[in-house]
């Protein structure tokens, strides 16, 4: 069960015929401009004067394989884009919402369509045939596993039975495409580990075996260059969680900012042994290799690029993977900044009480989103009550509750690491107020986003613990120190219990009831947008933007 978060601005009735348009239809089609307007533009530019020849050529063969993932995503969440961006005839605000939003459902506005006569998005997106019913894909994936392979499309056969379909073969030209062009890359690929992470990732595209470039991509450590390609996140299925979308990001890493990092890796385990959870909940060891590193990303593709952009990544999503080796932690540095600049500090001059706004810093900012990419590690991965992994037996509500739980123990470890001494930059407000400020920001993104939702079930849950307050004058609002730690400490005890036990009904009940906007958030948010605070970023990027200035 999905609960919407409201649009800011009317469903669209476009007029999409050829010549001049109505003036009803004029209007309307300044109301889409102004939903193209709630994204800033950003020029995704690094330095690259570091970089050698050979780098440079490895970078420009990533740019060329990341059309690819587009294309795969596209027919992921919509299906043939082509017809469809034809109907935006000579609108350009239309198309471009349209390229914004991987198709005609608002991403920003709980997959509302902006467009007549598209119908409602399908939970499962593309994924599963239209006509399919839960209880007979349950009935169908305990004789065939295949079906909920993470890397498989469900389709009919001729005779109306339900078959899975390998991504390799449903996507062969562009997975040719796009590992041609990772082939290419690590010829010119100096480091070795990056070298030999290209050529395995090429062969993963043409095979859907994973693993072994999963496991390559964690013994890189030296490399200035680094790529994420290929069916990752499973945020697009929201009818069953099972199916990963296509994406692509290509990163140069900072290795000042990244030595600063690295040394909060090695607090996993101890980290773990903390938790505010009985023993049999934090048994799970997170693996001792994982790392944390800064980064200049210079391209996003696919699912990554489709309406709010992430701004870090927590990587391998494979439940096997993080056991044995751990995650890889990317901070998006300069995508950050980016955000921090033209949203957040808007966003604290408009709700938060002023007594407080000088708490909202970069450095919090940068050091919450980071811990919440390091909890993603924390916790469990396999359910106590024998469900299975934490993403079966939750199913749909897999990604929200993962995101919860890591921006809570996110805050949990910020505060417990402060108390230890090992954070010394900033003071604990700086961290709790920032983060206030960040549920505001990442609650617009909508019904639609995994982590809009789990905001808006954090938000919620907060208040009634009195971790904040909202003045009815001013209608800003004031953190309560000592509530909001104690609430941090509730929720996050709340949600590893509910993904430890693996409760379906629980959690739906939990989404039930907190997955709702209070009146006053909703005026709140009206006052953002009327503002014209942005909502998010959009890209100008590629070879033009970054290597030919």
């Amino acid at each position: 069960m999905r609960h919407a978060i409201p649009g800011r601005y009317p469903l669209l009735a476009l007029l999409l015929t050829a010549g001049c348009a109505a003036p009803e239809a004029r209007e309307e089609m300044i109301d889409l401009q102004a939903k193209v307007d709630q994204y800033a533009t950003v020029r995704l530019t690094a330095d690259v004067s570091h970089l050698t020849e050979g780098e440079i050529a490895v970078v420009r063969h990533l740019f060329q394989a990341m059309p690819a993932m587009d294309r795969v995503f596209w027919r992921q969440a919509w299906g043939d884009p082509e017809p469809l961006l034809a109907r935006s005839g000579d609108d350009p605000a239309l198309l471009r919402y349209l390229e914004i939003n991987y198709g005609p459902w608002d991403r920003l506005a709980g997959d509302e369509p902006f467009l007549d006569g598209v119908g409602p998005k399908p939970a499962g997106a593309r994924f599963y045939p239209e006509d399919m019913s839960d209880e007979e894909f349950e009935a169908a994936s305990l004789e065939n596993p295949a079906l909920r392979s993470l890397y498989t499309m469900v389709e009919r056969s001729e005779d109306g039975r339900l078959v899975a379909r390998p991504y390799h073969e449903v996507f062969a030209t562009e997975h040719r495409e796009a590992a041609s062009h990772l082939r290419a890359a690590s010829e010119a690929a100096e480091e070795p580990g990056l070298k030999r992470y290209l050529e395995l990732r090429a062969d993963a595209l043409l095979t859907d075996e994973y693993q072994p470039s999963d496991f390559a991509w964690l013994d890189m450590k030296d490399n200035r260059i680094d790529v994420v390609i290929g069916p990752i996140e499973t945020y697009e299925d929201q009818r069953f969680g099972l199916k990963a979308a296509h994406e692509g990001y290509v990163l140069l890493k900072d290795m000042e900012w990244s030595e600063r990092l690295q040394r909060f890796a090695a607090l996993l385990p101890g980290l773990q042994e903390g938790l505010p959870v009985p023993p049999e909940y934090k048994r799970e060891r997170p693996g001792s290799d994982s790392d944390l590193n800064a980064y200049d990303v210079v391209y996003y593709a696919g699912d990554a690029n489709a309406g709010s952009k992430t701004i870090a990544i927590n990587l391998p999503n494979d439940e096997e993977v993080q056991l044995a080796r751990g995650t890889r932690r990317l901070q998006l540095k300069n995508a950050m900044r980016a955000k921090f600049d033209q949203i957040m500090v808007p966003i604290a001059a408009e709700l938060i009480d002023p007594d407080q706004r000088a708490h909202v810093t970069f450095d919090a900012f940068f050091a919450n989103t980071m811990f919440h990419e390091v909890a993603h590690g924390l916790g469990i991965k396999n359910t106590l009550s024998g469900r299975g992994t934490v993403r079966e037996a939750l199913r749909e509500h897999a990604s929200p509750m993962e995101e919860g739980k890591a921006d809570v123990l996110g805050l949990f470890m910020v505060t417990q690491l402060l108390q230890e001494g090992e954070i010394q930059q900033g003071t604990l407000e700086d961290y709790y107020v920032t983060f206030l400020a960040g549920i505001f920001r990442s609650v617009r993104f909508g019904a639609s986003s995994a982590h809009g939702q789990a905001n808006m079930v954090r938000f919620n849950y907060f208040q009634e613990q009195g971790a904040f307050t909202r003045d009815p004058g001013s209608g800003t609002y004031r953190v309560d120190m000592e509530a909001m730690r104690t609430a941090v400490d509730g929720l996050s005890r709340l949600i590893l219990t509910l993904q430890g036990d693996g409760d379906y009904d629980a959690v739906d009940a939990l989404m039930a009831e907190k997955g709702v906007v209070p009146t006053a958030l909703l005026a709140d948010l009206d006052r953002l947008a009327e503002a014209g605070i942005p909502v998010d970023i959009v890209f100008e990027q590629g070879e033009s933007v970054l290597l030919e200035r």
